[in-house]
């Protein structure tokens, strides 16, 4: 996608994030009041978040593509990604401009966000079956918690901004925050059509989240001065 188009595309959904982040506060300070008893509300609300938290840990395991220079390769019992510098595990290029995006083990280099998202989204499983499915309840932490997950997915927009671990936590935090603003909403409504939209708004969070992370990406390789074909790459594709 051309550089100028995605940024675009990028402004566009950071605004309309913002809206809706101020939309669920709206919501918060004052639930609209519904008679809905349906006994399969939260049943289904739960099942729809489960498959948006279970296809983001199957994204998180198996990046499809990491950048516009990369491609897959599966190998024999592990899957890398061969750049045109080079092949590495994981799926940031060997370079030490990234070096921000990853932490580093003896034996492995593994991308903050993805971990923490990945993280996250185990966490927030367990949350939605203990809520959704298993009648848990916090009456009097509805309020408290759309704040506190207004806070955390905020906070999520902004990893870009830290490294190494702080990254990976503020990744846990950006979908436990999404589950938290859930079923506070849904306490607080009760109202299957709110909470609907609040599904629709969170696979929206999630596409600007990833959005923001190919623009940090694209941003560094074309400030980088170092000899590399990727960068090179990118360039010509702006």
């Amino acid at each position: 996608m051309p550089h100028k188009r995605r940024d675009s595309i990028l402004v566009f959904t950071i605004g309309v994030s913002t809206i809706s982040l101020f939309i669920v506060l709206v919501l918060a300070l004052n639930p609209p009041i519904t008679n809905e008893n349906l006994f399969w509300r939260k049943p289904l609300v739960g099942l729809v978040f489960s498959l948006i938290c279970l296809f983001g840990i199957f994204a998180a395991f198996f990046p499809k593509q990491c950048s516009e220079a990369s491609h897959f390769r599966k190998g024999e019992n592990t899957f890398t990604f061969q750049s045109l510098s080079g092949t590495l595990e994981g799926h940031h290029p060997d370079c030490g401009k990234f070096s921000r995006h990853v932490i580093r083990t003896s034996n492995y280099m593994l991308c903050a966000a993805c971990t923490g998202l990945c993280l996250g989204a185990f966490m927030a499983l367990v949350g939605t079956a203990c809520y959704f499915f298993g009648g848990w309840s916090f009456d009097e932490m509805r309020f408290p918690a759309v704040l506190f997950g207004i806070v955390e997915v905020v906070l999520g927009f902004f990893q870009l901004k830290f490294m190494g671990f702080v990254r990976l936590m503020l990744n846990v935090f950006f979908v436990l925050g999404a589950f938290l603003i859930l079923v506070g909403i849904d306490g607080l409504t009760c109202s299957l059509l709110v909470d609907l939209f609040l599904v629709v708004v969170i696979v929206f969070w999630i596409l600007t989240r990833m959005l923001l992370s190919q623009w940090d990406h694209s941003k560094i390789c074309c400030s980088c001065q170092s000899p590399c074909e990727v960068r090179e790459l990118r360039k010509n594709r702006v």
